[in-house]
């Protein structure tokens, strides 16, 4: 059984993963940005909290998480293990800007009244930094406003206990209130980027919810029917918002 710490992550190329993932834009994954935008935009609809800080955790090479908590933060930070990743995301949160690749999701995005008034290039590179970080290091020790976790915890180990980990660090992360978006990737054997091959705990929507119902009163999962590529069966979106019983810092 491969652990998180057996797998190839200093090999991981980001961009052979863009080219596989989003450089055409998939539908599901328009549809998952679809779901992000009108998730968060009825959650500050009522205005929006002075102080917002958000969180990508294993953001990887996909700015589209990130992208949809830009109206909501004023500060965005990416952590992510793989040292190329976190290159990757420097070079995207430059002052040159974000590659055009993304401009695809955001033009999904700005369909909502919030991201019609921002300029995302300008916004993104000046609110959104890179950290490298383990997932599995996070220990509450710093908590944010709004959070995103995508294809993560059941794609860094074969492992059923650091899967339900990884979902409590993250939950753990995650300020009483805090909106949150986490994405799964269904009944996944393992995934290829270039030449390395990287390994997935197996999830449903069952084992989703299950690890995730203790940390939320209202559990919002999409089971999404689409197939990117062969050895899974599609994905998961899971929406919701973190409930009171934190684990004390």
């Amino acid at each position: 059984m491969d652990r998180n710490a057996d797998a190839p992550w200093s090999k991981f190329d980001p961009e052979a993963y863009v080219d596989l993932n989003y450089r055409t834009p998939l539908e599901v994954d328009l549809l998952i940005v679809r779901l992000l935008r009108d998730y968060f935009s009825g959650c500050f609809d009522g205005g929006i909290p002075d102080s917002v800080r958000g969180v990508d955790v294993g953001a990887g090479a996909n700015l589209y998480p990130a992208l949809s908590m830009l109206p909501w933060c004023e500060k965005i930070l990416l952590l992510e293990y793989a040292r190329p990743n976190v290159e990757y995301l420097e070079r995207q949160a430059s002052p040159e800007g974000y590659d055009e690749v993304w401009d695809a999701f955001w033009d999904v995005l700005r369909d909502a009244p919030a991201y019609q008034s921002l300029d995302p290039r300008s916004r993104f590179g000046e609110i959104v930094r890179a950290e490298r970080a383990n997932l599995l290091d996070l220990d509450g020790q710093r908590r944010w406003d709004i959070g995103t976790m995508f294809f993560v915890a059941d794609s860094m180990s074969e492992c059923p206990d650091e899967f339900r980990r990884g979902v409590r660090c993250f939950m753990d992360a995650l300020n009483e209130s805090a909106p949150f978006a986490a994405a799964f990737m269904k009944e996944s054997v393992g995934y290829k980027v270039g030449a390395h091959r990287y390994p997935a705990y197996r999830v449903n929507e069952n084992r989703v919810r299950e690890s995730l119902e203790e940390f939320t009163d209202e559990l919002e999962i999409h089971d999404l029917h689409h197939m990117v590529r062969p050895g899974h069966e599609g994905m998961i979106l899971a929406l919701g918002r973190r409930n009171s019983a934190i684990a004390a810092p």
